[in-house]
């Protein structure tokens, strides 16, 4: 960590060049001494990340930057907000701190934080942040966390890691390819805390992930604008019963659905009737858990086909996860062949062709809020002519 970067000048020249071209300045002379030309381009580019991802990081003043990675692999500040409303008790450790989001919003819940952190350049930068930030109670320790927590004689309310992927782990995603392997220290933290708050990708399988685990409570799917950010697993030392499966949509009004995995065997309508009134796509922390006969009997909804993943109803449902239409009308391929001026966006699901393959074929121009559904229906294949009326 270079302190001169925090120079008033040099912070000045950040702010007044956060739109330039990173390259230019990293190849071009420093006008600085004692920061380089990389440096600066780097704040630049990983502060320019945070203007949407980290907003508090970017309008605060002396906020120093880590490599533009961290940035991007780091929590928003709405994933990590999400995340310390499930902790428990006064004290959490953060095994797995990195550039420090998700424990600055842990420190607004708990009395005490402590952050691990092994990068010591990165804890350092940690340590600076949380100050400027005014986070007291949050302590950042320059050490592995799980030595750590295999040293100290603290107990803690929460221990939440994000363990990393292993560089040549195989295509098939399992814990035990990740650092911090879970599966090995489960015990130690089960001792040490009354909750494990787990993050890890959404490409790992649910029950993958429970055949490797033990003292799951809840599974939290979230996503943000369809796009699936978090699968947090919830491990307490005294578990309940039943899990709970939790899928979340973080966008400008958050919205979820709470089930037991139970609900997961649950039986769907289907019918041979051709869909009318409001189409309904599932948004993809739905589709991530699987729950595809569950949200047909939850919203009432009737499904087209076994594996087309959409769902109709008369009535119009704003409380689903997940994009609605309003139907105009139904059409064979063959009928598209004979339409001219065709226009919409073209949405693929249980057909066997791909969206841009089709648009070219049948010369279908784009649009804002005109939709056409290549799917299958229990009839066949088919195409819904629709407006989109409910956005993810």
């Amino acid at each position: 960590m270079n302190e001169n970067v925090l120079i008033r000048e040099v912070q000045a020249y950040i702010n007044t060049h956060i739109n330039a071209d990173v390259n230019k300045i990293a190849l071009a002379k420093s006008p600085f001494k004692n920061v380089s030309s990389a440096e600066i381009a780097n704040q630049i580019a990983a502060k320019k990340k945070s203007i949407s991802k980290l907003p508090t990081w970017f309008k605060q003043e002396n906020i120093y930057y880590p490599a533009l990675l961290s940035i991007e692999q780091c929590s928003s500040e709405t994933t990590g907000a999400y995340k310390a409303l499930l902790t428990k008790g006064n004290s959490v450790l953060d095994l797995t701190a990195g550039f420090g989001v998700d424990s600055c919003f842990f420190a607004q819940k708990a009395k005490q934080v402590f952050s691990c952190e092994i990068n010591a350049e990165l804890a350092a930068i940690t340590t600076h942040n949380s100050r400027v930030l005014g986070t007291q109670n949050q302590k950042v320790l320059a050490t592995d966390g799980v030595e750590f927590l295999k040293n100290t004689e603290l107990n803690f309310g929460t221990i939440y890691m994000d363990p990393a992927r292993r560089k040549n782990s195989g295509k098939v995603f399992k814990l035990k390819d990740c650092t911090p392997d879970v599966t090995a220290i489960l015990p130690l933290l089960l001792q040490k805390a009354e909750r494990i708050i787990l993050k890890t990708s959404p490409l790992l399988d649910i029950s993958a992930g429970l055949s490797e685990l033990t003292n799951v409570s809840e599974i939290h799917i979230v996503s943000l604008k369809n796009e699936c950010k978090e699968l947090l697993w919830v491990l307490d030392k005294m578990p309940t019963e039943d899990i709970k499966i939790q899928c979340i949509t973080l966008n400008e009004t958050q919205k979820q659905i709470s089930f037991s995995i139970k609900a997961l065997s649950a039986k769907t309508t289907i019918t041979d009737t051709e869909p009318t009134g409001f189409l309904y796509e599932p948004d993809v922390a739905v589709l991530k858990s699987g729950a595809f006969n569950y949200i047909s009997e939850k919203f009432e909804l009737h499904k087209l086909h076994p594996q087309s993943q959409l769902y109709y109803s008369c009535q119009f449902k704003p409380e689903f996860l997940g994009r609605i239409f309003e139907i105009k009308n139904l059409l064979k391929l063959s009928d598209l062949k004979k339409q001219k001026n065709l226009t919409g966006n073209v949405i693929v699901r249980n057909f066997p062709e791909r969206a841009d393959i089709l648009a070219k074929k049948f010369k279908i121009n784009p649009s804002n809020d005109q939709f056409l559904v290549f799917t299958q229906t229990t009839q066949g294949y088919v195409v819904i002519a629709a407006k989109v009326l409910q956005h993810y």
